[in-house]
């Protein structure tokens, strides 16, 4: 039987070796991977142009984990935002100008920035380990797809709702049901972008309350 290469993020940004696939995919600027082995390295990333695209493009075919970059997938773009990728300049164009506006109007800019301005800050943050990350009360008013980690779930806001992430989907949770208080995973600038307008792609798997 075949075992799923170690290429599927958790919000914490973390890769694991599970069956589920995702919306998107996308890659941390190169390859961290042993294509022989096909097993990680002990590379983390390569550059800090750590970004989303679709899985599909012009057509484009590949073998995945090859003799090119590492190829990771994401359930939605709400989790590769959570783990501090971008969306895609050249296959997601039009999500990554708006990402660049909402950038730009979270900190009254003159102009949106560059890829690399973004991947400069956003490398910064997403470096902090998970558990230096600032105590957030879950009671506060966040923007969809804000991503907190409370106890041992992955949490993300949804239209006034809290969502049980996980790599098959989400499924909602009651309020009443969880710690008041968690880290919170997406990074600080991240979520000054979806505050300032912008709106992630979602899985559609969302089960009922549990």
């Amino acid at each position: 039987m075949h075992m799923p290469l170690q290429n599927r993020v958790a919000p914490d940004g973390e890769l694991h070796a599970v069956s589920a696939r995702g919306r998107f995919m996308g890659n941390r600027g190169g390859r961290i991977h042993d294509p022989v082995t096909q097993k990680l390295t002990n590379r983390t990333y390569t550059s800090r142009r750590w970004i989303c695209c679709v899985t599909e493009f012009r057509q484009r075919q590949r073998l995945v984990w090859g003799n090119s970059y590492t190829e990771l997938f994401f359930l939605d773009e709400v989790t590769a935002l959570a783990a501090g990728h971008r969306p895609c300049f050249e296959c997601r164009r039009k999500h990554a100008k708006l990402f660049a506006e909402c950038w730009q109007k979270s900190l009254k800019l003159t102009k949106p920035p560059n890829a690399d301005q973004m991947d400069k800050v956003l490398h910064e943050q997403r470096r902090q380990p998970v558990s230096c990350r600032p105590v957030v009360s879950l009671n506060e008013q966040w923007p969809d797809g804000t991503m907190i980690q409370a106890g041992h779930k992955f949490l993300t806001r949804k239209e006034g709702e809290w969502l049980r992430w996980s790599f098959d989907g989400y499924s909602s949770v009651a309020l009443t049901n969880l710690h008041s208080q968690g880290q919170l995973i997406t990074p600080e600038q991240i979520v000054a972008v979806l505050r300032a307008g912008y709106r992630p792609v979602w899985s559609n798997l969302i089960e009922i309350t549990d």
